[in-house]
């Protein structure tokens, strides 16, 4: 078949951005409510990370849009870093009340960087300190510009909160989804972006993916990058088992033989041989240059970061400390950050990263990102001050940090004479000639230059007096506690284990 006989318009996959308090979720929770393809859905409480719509277009046709329910711009920006293509049209929300925020521009940041189409939607339309042209004014300031206000950017007056303009909304991304002209192969295996990833304690390593090409169905074997699963439970954005899915569907597969990385590259193969292949070919080339740069790197212990502050400003800052703190065998790297209060979203993103720290700086945590750090036992740290927040990192460095045993040599001796032997205790007389011998320690015994067993000093004397310890040079008594029979000639070493 020629690949027009076999490519069809996909729906658009849309991601909702903007500032923290401009009405962003309750514009998802209002489309998933009244839009959704399974209206069941609407009642679910632990729906994934996506879900799919259907809104009748200009000529009444029924269209798909799919809509991901990310944890913000910081979490896509995420995404984009690792070259996931995930989203298709972004929407940006902005309060007709408050204007542009700072974090309104970051996600327009994003949004441009991502170089996708995206549609203001100005939100809060429907309040008494509302006020549309000032918020037109606003983005045109920063370089934002709507339709017939100087530019081409489309946009929307919605109302998230009792839906208002919410169909006008989603005609526009029907309309733009259909300029773009969006194409996929559904007869091909199935590839797109994980994006989310979590250890369930029942049912193990799940991740949510959104599919970008092609069809997934049961028998087969998704690969992302050296992490694969079996489709054997296929779950759509409701929460139910399916046979399998296409393109711009977001499913969830139970099952990966690791955590798959938020951003990564799914393939999915008929068979699972070849999904091994090509994980080791992904193995083989992720070793570049650089890589083998910072080899020396390798083996420190990573200790995960998400790191959330009031302004962009202190978390530029509180970064350049963070990079100051070092230590031979770990480091510390920064996974999640993002101006705003500590949110879901941000504990969802650290999947099921061991040892994780969670750091607000002048901002707290929402009751849902405080539940859900309790449940995954995740510990949530406040400050108000960097100083505090580093002199804090830096004692969790030392506590966290792999310490390495070394043994340290306190002291030879040289035995000179033996005197009684019982079954596993005998009565010695030495010289030490190197550091010293202490009451109590440990000791090798070695004869010829090897190690021939161990022994504890269990009493110790000098000119016939008990003392706890001998020094350089002196004669001493000894009853040493062994198995072995010790001979004159043979050295004793005495030695401490250290962690360092």
């Amino acid at each position: 078949m020629t690949k027009s006989e076999t490519t069809i318009e996909r729906p658009p996959v849309v991601v909702v951005m903007g500032h923290i308090d401009h009405g962003k979720s309750t514009l998802l929770d209002y489309i998933r409510k009244s839009n959704v393809v399974d209206k069941e859905a609407g009642g679910i409480t632990q729906h994934i990370s996506a879900y799919e719509v259907i809104h009748k277009d200009e000529h009444g046709k029924d269209k798909k849009i799919t809509f991901l329910d990310t944890p913000g711009h910081e979490a896509f920006s995420k995404m984009r870093e690792r070259g996931a293509k995930v989203a298709d049209i972004a929407i940006l929300v902005v309060s007709a009340e408050d204007g542009v925020k700072p974090q309104t521009l970051e996600a327009w940041k994003t949004i441009v960087e991502s170089k996708i189409p995206f549609i203001v939607a100005i939100n809060k339309i429907d309040k008494d300190g509302a006020n549309v042209e000032k918020t037109k004014m606003d983005l045109a300031e920063n370089e934002i510009y709507l339709e017939n206000y100087g530019g081409t950017v489309p946009f929307a007056l919605i109302s998230a909160k009792i839906g208002t303009g919410v169909d006008e909304l989603l005609s526009l991304v029907t309309v733009l989804a259909e300029l773009e002209n969006f194409q996929a192969d559904p007869t091909l295996p199935a590839s797109g972006f994980v994006i989310e990833a979590r250890m369930d304690s029942k049912r193990g390593i799940m991740a949510t993916l959104i599919i970008k090409n092609g069809s997934l169905r049961k028998g087969m074997t998704v690969a992302v990058e050296d992490s694969t699963c079996s489709t054997r439970m296929i779950e759509s954005f409701t929460g139910k088992a399916v046979e399998g899915a296409t393109v711009s569907s977001p499913i969830r597969l139970v099952g990966f033989d690791k955590l798959p990385a938020i951003g990564g590259e799914f393939e999915s193969f008929l068979k699972k041989e070849e999904a091994l292949a090509y994980v080791e070919n992904w193995k083989s080339k992720k070793v570049s240059p650089k890589d083998k740069k910072s080899d020396e790197n390798s083996t420190k212990k990573i200790i995960p970061i998400v790191l959330k502050a009031d302004v962009a400003g202190s978390l530029e800052a509180i970064e350049k400390e963070i990079d100051k703190i070092e230590s031979e065998g770990a480091e510390f790297k920064i996974v999640q950050k993002g101006a705003g209060p500590i949110t879901e979203g941000d504990i969802k993103q650290i999947g099921s990263a061991e040892g994780a720290i969670v750091i607000g700086f002048n901002v707290s945590a929402d009751a849902n990102a405080r539940d859900l750090a309790l449940h995954r036992e995740i510990e949530i740290s406040s400050f108000d001050v960097i100083y505090k927040m580093t002199d804090w990192l830096k004692e969790e460095m030392e506590k966290r940090r792999p310490r390495i045993e070394t043994t340290e040599i306190l002291g030879r001796a040289k035995i000179l004479k033996a005197f009684s032997k019982t079954k596993e205790k005998q009565i010695l007389g030495g010289k030490v000639y190197e550091g010293k011998i202490i009451l109590d320690g440990t000791v090798k015994i070695m004869r010829r230059d090897f190690e021939i067993g161990k022994g504890k000093v269990v009493n110790l004397e000098k000119q016939k007096s008990k003392v706890r310890e001998v020094e350089d040079g002196a004669e001493f008594g000894m009853m040493i506690e062994s198995k072995l029979e010790i001979v004159p000639g043979d050295t004793i070493e005495g030695f401490a284990v250290v962690q360092k």
